[in-house]
């Protein structure tokens, strides 16, 4: 699949635009704060219908403007779809194929798109809130269900931490949460579980061959709940285990374990890369774990992603973004850079090159922009 259009009102520092784009690779060009990682959140939000940079949708509206909307067209199994996000400050509509969605989970398992940003750099090192959401977006986007699931979780979590807070227990009231907490629990466990059996097998190949062979990656997801296979034994020791530290979460006004808490823990060579990598065994690793996803998708839904790298090549040294480029010929390649000098983009196949300016982009022929140095710093 691959996006040919995007139509934008109001988005950012978009007032309206219309860009189109070509299948393989996509180039966008321009100095700091000019509009070119906006440009790829109005992509990424067709997938997920959330953006990639922050979980208010009101940031994605322009200054002072009462609504923001993104149409995008794409190609899918030989047809044209389109997808429609308009964002207002008090709600947000989706229209997939001129039909209004009911709900925004009916966005999920139409565009696949795998975003590799600097915050992703940060995957290996930053805190388990970022793996966790590394493993919760993949999951969403390959199983619709597991979206419901993490969603009901979250919704659950809060109802039991807000009882938590009172002090005083109304224990049939939190028996009946933990119930469910442990239900929904329980599922998103067992598909992380399996998502992680997976992905470890794809990123250690990938990951031998960006190090010519001398290193072994390794995924080990670390549940709080003792992981057992069967879910129905998987929720009650999950029951057992809320009501055992009841007196302890409600003194701390919060709940003390589940899959919020999980963490997932890669090594290499045996050796803990978060605690004990170089930080070029931590970009590595990350690197890895990004074409694992693209991987996984092309495996599970037959349909290649889109891929959305916003400042990342900056981050690489020459070996790691000819084997990153080298590797993504059937994928549809969305590149933000400050500049464009060197021989990697000469070994770029077709490809068209946008030039951004204070939310402006514009077609141009890449001769035009290779002399030209941009700030480094995307926005």
């Amino acid at each position: 699949m691959y996006f040919t259009e995007i139509k934008l009102r109001n988005f950012r520092n978009y007032k309206e635009q219309t860009v189109s784009f070509h299948p393989k690779v996509n180039i966008i060009v321009g100095n700091n704060a000019q509009g070119k990682t906006n440009l790829l959140e109005s992509l990424y939000i067709m997938s997920l219908g959330k953006s990639f940079r922050t979980n208010k949708d009101a940031e994605m509206i322009g200054f002072e403007e009462g609504f923001s909307s993104a149409k995008s067209s794409y190609m899918k199994e030989g047809r044209e779809r389109s997808v429609e996000i308009i964002l207002s400050r008090v709600g947000k509509s989706i229209i997939i194929d001129g039909s209004k969605a009911k709900k925004s989970s009916e966005l999920l398992d139409n565009i696949y798109i795998v975003a590799f940003t600097p915050e992703d750099m940060k995957i290996v090192k930053d805190e388990p809130e970022k793996r966790r959401r590394f493993i919760d977006r993949e999951l969403c986007q390959l199983k619709p269900v597991y979206y419901k699931n993490l969603a009901r979780y979250k919704k659950v979590l809060m109802q039991r931490n807000s009882l938590l807070k009172e002090g005083s227990c109304n224990e049939e009231l939190m028996e009946t949460w933990e119930r469910t907490l442990a239900d929904y629990g329980s599922r998103i466990i067992i598909e992380r579980m399996h998502f992680v059996d997976k992905i470890k097998v794809v990123s250690k190949e990938i990951h031998r061959s960006i190090t010519d062979e001398k290193e072994d990656l390794d995924l080990f997801y670390e549940a709080s709940i003792p992981f057992v296979e069967n879910r129905e034994e998987l929720q009650g020791a999950f029951m057992e285990r809320l009501k055992r530290e009841r007196k302890r979460d409600i003194y701390r006004g919060n709940t003390g374990c589940g899959p919020h808490k999980d963490d997932l823990k890669i090594t290499i060579d045996g050796i803990d890369v978060r605690s004990y990598g170089s930080q070029g065994q931590q970009r590595t690793a990350a690197l890895s774990l990004k074409l694992s996803e693209i991987h996984i998708i092309r495996e599970e839904k037959k349909e290649a992603p889109v891929l959305l790298l916003d400042d990342v090549l900056s981050e690489l040294d020459e070996k790691r973004q000819k084997f990153l480029l080298m590797n993504l010929s059937d994928v549809q390649l969305f590149i933000t850079t400050a500049e464009m000098k060197g021989n990697l983009w000469s070994n770029l196949p077709e490809k068209s090159v946008f030039k951004v300016e204070e939310g402006n982009a514009s077609s141009c022929s890449d001769e035009v922009l290779e002399e030209k140095r941009f700030d480094n710093n995307s926005i």
